[in-house]
């Protein structure tokens, strides 16, 4: 594994690929279910339901991808090649499920259900490879803090900023009043950024595929499951992620609605989510510097807490200030600034799993582990549009009208209720099982290196053997 500090160029060129991949899932976590209902006219509950279903695809997807990583040797390594075609494949894919192609009715169903797991598919191909390269670039802790916020900045200017602070924007100019047009062009626009940025990443990022695995060593769908099942601590990680995942995906699923359709101002969504934006990068950007002053559960207190507080400032305003800018600026603050502090801290988490697997279990499956990520991701997300998806039937919704208070509250209660809760679980569950301090891995690295160090010997004295033995058979 590389202990060397990570040279500027390969940094920066890892978190620039983050851009353009967060821009392509921004759009499809923000906008997609936006654009299922309110321009190509599908049912509310059939898009929810949709899109929980494709997450069960997506579970045996992501595990398997991961696999499929591990098991790869190739004179590229084993994470660039997939990286490359998972990125073509799947912008070519965003901009056929964003492109109207003249269906309607049972075709139009059929179309938007396959290319919507198609999309979720090929992310994966990407997505899975990207992430694993992390713990192989360093094994330096300190190293490893900085470099896991620089791609989590990236990735929030990209999905966080600009395509949620300035998406709705961006598709009234591209579609100059036609709604559909506009999303076909923001599409096209993501996908050619999308395919630059990952590009720049496959072509300077070499360092992660120098530290590859030994080929003999292969990772089977029985040894998989057995790794999550031991490593008690990717159990935690799991709970963790998968809680705050669905508290943030309850927010992005209908924030949209809410803001056209509670507070009758959609200028405010963009508000919300610019200043959200910055604040989420800012959070990245002061991770590292906290984690040298605060253990990781004190980091993680503050990054639960501040959302919280935030959510309580959107609901009072909704009822009392419905239209005021400064305190749903100062709501999407909050929000974001915990989540950026979260996504910083469950990044080096789930390095320091992957280390603290191969000193319990012998194996660091760290592909494995970070498709474990993206599917709970994938699947908070899956959950949260199911419940905005049925939440928006069942009370009533009505595209492009003006809705009932019961449709209202139902906004407000994906929109504030769910994501306090869920947060505050993720909160209790990593204070009380998370045991991966900065004492017990530094005692983990030490031990690992001494592991290293003693197979770099034994290895030299077999080679050593060879030779002498091949020396004898040749002078024999």
């Amino acid at each position: 594994m590389n202990n060397e500090k990570l040279s500027f160029k390969e940094k920066y060129s890892y978190g620039l690929g983050a851009i353009g991949k967060d821009m392509c899932c921004g759009i499809i976590f923000t906008y997609c279910m936006l654009y299922f209902t309110d321009v190509l006219k599908l049912s509310a509950a059939f898009v929810g339901t949709l899109f929980f279903l494709a997450k069960f695809w997506d579970a045996v997807n992501d595990l398997g991808m991961g696999m499929i990583v591990d098991n790869t040797h190739t004179k590229w390594g084993k994470f660039r090649p997939w990286l490359a075609i998972g990125t073509i494949v799947n912008a070519v894919v965003l901009v056929c499920l964003f492109t109207n192609w003249g269906l309607s009715g049972t075709s139009l169903y059929i179309f938007a259900s396959v290319m919507y797991i198609v999309w979720g598919m090929t992310y994966t191909i990407m997505d899975i490879p990207y992430w694993s390269m992390l713990p192989n670039l360093t094994s330096n802790p300190e190293e490893r803090d900085r470099i896991a916020v620089i791609p989590r900045i990236f990735a929030s200017i990209g999905g966080s900023l600009l395509v949620g602070g300035f998406g709705l924007q961006i598709m009234d100019f591209l579609g100059k009043g036609n709604a559909q047009d506009g999303f076909t062009r923001f599409a096209w626009v993501i996908a050619i950024v999308f395919i630059v940025t990952v590009g720049i990443t496959v072509l300077n990022v070499k360092s992660a595929d120098r530290t590859e695995t030994k080929k003999t060593e292969k990772t089977s769908f029985k040894q998989m499951i057995q790794v999550i099942k031991k490593n008690d601590q990717l159990l935690v990680a799991i709970a963790v992620i998968l809680t705050f995942n669905f508290a943030m995906n309850c927010i992005s699923g209908v924030q949209t609605y809410y803001f056209i359709y509670v507070t009758g101002d959609k200028g405010l969504f963009s508000i919300f989510t610019m200043f959200a934006g910055f604040a989420e990068i800012f959070g990245l950007i002061i991770f590292p510097k906290l984690a040298k002053q605060m253990s990781k559960k004190q980091v993680y207190a503050l990054a639960s807490s501040i959302p919280v507080i935030g959510l309580i400032i959107l609901f009072v305003t909704g009822i009392l200030f419905p239209k005021n800018y400064i305190l749903t600026a100062i709501a999407g603050i909050c929000v974001k600034l915990g989540s950026g502090l979260q996504l910083g801290t469950v990044t080096v988490v789930l390095a320091d799993v992957v280390d603290y697997g191969e000193y319990k279990l012998g194996t660091r499956n760290e592909s494995v582990i970070f498709s474990i990520q993206t599917l709970l991701v994938k699947f908070a997300s899956a959950m949260g549009a199911l419940f905005t998806g049925f939440a928006l039937d069942a009370t009533g919704y009505i595209p492009d009208a003006v809705q009932s208070m019961s449709t209202i509250n139902g906004m407000r209660i994906i929109m504030i209720g769910l994501p306090i809760i869920f947060v505050i679980i993720s909160f209790i569950v990593y204070k009380k099982y998370y045991k991966l301090n900065s004492e017990y891995m530094t005692r983990i690295m030490n031990i690992l290196s001494l592991k290293k160090e003693e197979n770099k010997v034994e290895e030299n004295n077999q080679n050593k053997e060879l030779k002498e033995v091949n020396y004898a058979n040749s002078i024999s």
